[in-house]
């Protein structure tokens, strides 16, 4: 079972019309991770197009929690032609501001623009990239928005010759202490400018509209844009409940399968604005959703979910590796100067107070908070567990590789255990990472029983450093740290990326119920026993300041800024 995920929902679908067709190609050879090849090009030339002339949307009820409305998903999408449209989001450290520069590959040369201030100030997207204006059959406006564009969102081929793969990564992370990013969309590509849940829901009645829809005058005028807004026919409805969704907008049909209307129909699509939930990560706030496209009446094309040829659906969701065939044999050992990755602690967010997991004692008052240990490379951690004979035990073992990819060693690591508890069920390397509630002198306080972890690559932390692998496999918590029954499992940290628990999670808190009110920082500590072989093993720990407050079943915690950071 995965780890319980808070907004996050994916969807799955493939843009194909007669304006945005996908072209089914022989798949190419993805360069290697983290590198683009210098490739005859010229600067990105900009278009808006809308691939179908009407859409049904049906209004949302919302989940607790979630707003009510109409989510305005208007199968618009963003095209760059004459080269891709890419960029290199950086900060020098958490005290600096988020900066991104825009790459522009001319032939063999290589030139940057830096982006305004105003237009990023994180990694998740350009903020108010789009503007939809929503008018009613008598002209008058009844809602207008701007909305975030991530160029890593889901998106399809519009021509033959385009690229058969994108060597982007997918989504744009979302991680408040996020360290590097990379974004783009290939030259011939379009991607979906909708933002699934990261949008909000306009409220208005059922009945007709016109959507226009353009991209803001900044950005025009900073890329060379045309001013040339698109327009779509809009109806919102009120979808009667089934017995399938007895809270949620829609029927099982279009909307909630993820590709709107059917290929070869001459419906115009249907759709909720949200898609279907799929608890496949524990990390709260990752990449943008996809919010996929349309399978179009024109075109006579079925959607299909997922990567492809020709299409990415910018979930980052990829299957779990497989384990060596047996435990290694031979001497353990690492050989001189063999790369090894690089595990690092950022500091803990989405700081709360709760009442304790399930099953723990009433009347207790716990400081939760999510964590993300990350692996800064150059080389991937990759640990094999293989399962003791009739034992709830698997032994672990780290492998090293050379630059080729081929293993040259290996060194026992510890162990794996089953962990049966709801929101995890599933193995735990032991000893991964360690938390500790510190005074302000930075003494002990309260240490965190929780010490085993599965290992996935939730998180797009830092694409910029060397080695970073834009498309990580193990990111699927279904099947990343195996079943019960299972023999024997792989888990990894890839460079570049990072593996996030949140705080809903059991273990995932100090118990304060006995702790004065006062400052304290979170400890988060990676590799704490240093059973895991590093490049270095000094830059493990990170702290986040808190100021505990309130009284006896009605504790209060504040997080202070860290550094430009306004996280809680």
């Amino acid at each position: 079972m995965s780890r319980i995920h808070r907004n996050r929902l994916w969807r799955s679908g493939l843009a194909a019309s007669a304006a945005l067709t996908v072209v089914a190609g022989i798949a190419a050879t993805a360069p290697a991770a983290g590198v683009i090849a210098a490739t005859a090009a010229t600067a990105p030339k900009l278009g808006l197009i809308a691939a179908s002339d009407s859409v049904v949307l049906d209004r949302s009820e919302g989940e607790p929690g979630e707003p009510s409305g109409v989510y305005l998903d208007l199968g618009t999408y963003l095209t760059t032609d004459g080269g891709p449209f890419e960029f290199k989001v950086t900060r020098q450290s958490y005290q600096h501001p988020v900066v991104a520069r825009q790459i522009i590959r001319e032939g063999k040369k290589v030139r940057t623009r830096t982006l305004p201030a105003g237009m990023v100030k994180d990694f998740s997207s350009l903020r108010d990239f789009i503007q939809v204006t929503l008018t009613d059959s008598a002209g008058r406006t009844v809602a207008t928005k701007k909305e975030p564009f991530c160029p890593n969102n889901a998106a399809g081929r519009v021509r033959p010759d385009a690229p058969a793969t994108s060597k982007y990564p997918e989504g744009c992370p979302t991680q408040p202490f996020n360290l590097g990013s990379v974004w783009g969309l290939e030259k011939g590509w379009a991607a979906n400018t909708y933002q699934g849940f990261y949008s909000t829901p306009v409220d208005v009645p059922d009945g007709e509209y016109t959507a226009k829809v353009s991209v803001t005058k900044p950005y025009r005028d900073f890329f060379g844009m045309a001013d040339k807004p698109r327009t779509v026919k809009v109806t919102v409805r009120t979808p009667p409940k089934s017995p399938e969704e007895p809270t949620r907008g829609g029927s099982a049909h279009a909307g909630h399968g993820g590709h709107g209307g059917h290929g070869g129909h001459a419906a115009p699509a249907v759709r909720d604005g949200l898609g279907q939930k799929h608890l496949k990560g524990h990390s709260i706030g990752t990449s943008a959703p996809p919010a996929l496209p349309y399978a179009l009446k024109k075109a006579r094309v079925a959607a299909a979910a997922g990567d492809g040829p020709g299409r990415r659906d910018g979930s980052r969701s990829k299957p779990a590796l497989k384990p060596a065939a047996q435990r290694p044999t031979g001497r353990a050992g690492v050989p001189a100067n063999t790369p090894k990755p690089d595990l690092r602690a950022l500091p803990a967010w989405d700081i709360f107070i709760s009442k304790g997991a399930e099953g723990e004692a009433p009347g207790r008052d716990h400081l939760a908070f999510a964590s993300t240990t990350w692996n800064a490379g150059p080389a991937p951690l990759v640990v094999d567990g293989f399962r003791r004979p009739g034992k709830g035990l698997m032994d672990a073992y780290q492998y090293f590789y050379d630059a080729q990819g081929k293993q040259i060693g290996y060194a026992p690591s510890g162990t794996m255990e089953w962990d049966p508890r709801e929101g995890h069920m599933h193995w735990h390397f032991t000893d991964f990472a360690a938390y500790r509630l510190l005074k302000a002198d930075q003494k002990e306080v309260v240490r965190s029983d929780k010490e085993a972890f599965c290992l996935a690559n939730t998180d797009a932390v830092d694409y910029t450093v060397k080695n970073a692998n834009w498309h990580p496999s193990n990111t699927d918590l279904g099947s990343a740290c195996g079943q019960e029954d299972s023999l024997s499992v792989r888990q990894s940290l890839e460079v570049g990326n990072g593996d996030t628990y949140d705080g809903y999670l059991p273990g995932q808190s100090f118990d304060i119920t006995d702790v004065p009110n006062g400052t304290y920082f979170i400890q988060v500590v990676a590799n704490p026993d240093k059973k895991l072989h590093e490049t270095n093993l000094k830059n493990n720990t990170s702290l986040r300041k808190v100021v505990l407050g309130g009284k006896p079943g009605a504790r209060t915690v504040t997080a202070p800024p860290h550094g430009l950071v306004r996280s809680r």
